[in-house]
């Protein structure tokens, strides 16, 4: 049991700290994301990124973004992550092999 409970709790961790980081990875990508609206429309208009109005979205799209910003529905996101890594079959011979 308290193994259980140490393993929980180690996964726990894990489990925060990708959250973390894929938490900053959306910073980035939105910034990103900013970044080429404003090169494209400044291309194509030949004017300021700044005085261009921000392009319309289908509502569809503004509620996904919604739901992937939602953080109660993130958290509710079932996650299936395995701690030992695909090793092909032939791989995982040579490794047993290779220990006997």
């Amino acid at each position: 049991m308290l193994s259980r409970l140490q393993e929980l709790r180690k996964e726990e961790d894990s489990l925060l700290r990708l959250k973390a980081a894929l938490h900053d990875q959306l910073n980035r990508l939105k910034v990103e994301e900013m970044t080429l609206r404003a090169v494209v429309a400044s291309a194509t208009e030949g004017g300021s990124p700044c005085a261009q109005p921000a392009p319309r979205r289908c509502p569809d799209v503004d509620q996904m973004l919604a739901h992937v910003d939602n953080e109660a529905s993130i958290n509710q996101t079932t996650l299936e992550l395995s701690t030992r890594s695909r090793v092909p079959e032939e791989e995982e011979e040579e490794e047993e092999e290779s220990d006997s």
